[in-house]
């Protein structure tokens, strides 16, 4: 993943959003999808880590599910509604709330075996130390607390 500077780091950012446009109109024309909303990433590259960062507030860990397939990082899980108090009713909504999933293409070889995920306040970050692997297998991330 190139550096970016200046004006360079808006064109990454539009080319981000119109990244997961395109992602939500395929799940718009797959009939099992249920994606209800889609968490923000930033991606730092160093000359030893790739660290991706997800925002994901009020996302429990037992709802998370992270994997690394073909050098791409997939993010799944569910951001449940709170329950409402007896009595009370909900006068504005803003929150997103549902199933979501991310697919985030590294860019860069990293280690996945070593790779290291931790939630903590609302904010996921992954870590993958930058050394060769190019077998491309499925690789299961814990999510420490």
């Amino acid at each position: 993943m190139p550096k970016t500077v200046g004006p360079f780091l808006e064109v990454a950012r539009i080319q981000s959003e119109i990244n997961r446009l395109f992602e939500n109109l395929l799940d718009l024309n797959n009939p099992t999808a249920e994606t209800g909303w889609s968490p923000n990433v930033d991606i730092l590259e160093t000359a030893e880590a790739l660290v991706v960062k997800i925002e994901l507030p009020g996302v429990e860990q037992d709802d998370l599910g992270l994997s690394v397939n073909s050098g791409n990082l997939l993010i799944e899980g569910e951001k449940r509604e709170p329950d409402i108090r007896k009595g009370a009713r909900m006068v504005q909504v803003e929150q997103s709330f549902g199933r979501f999933h991310r697919s985030i293409q590294l860019g860069v070889p990293v280690n996945t075996r070593l790779a290291e995920a931790e939630l903590s306040d609302g904010l996921l970050k992954v870590l993958f130390p930058r050394v060769p692997n190019r077998r491309g297998e499925d690789v299961r991330i814990e999510v420490k607390r």
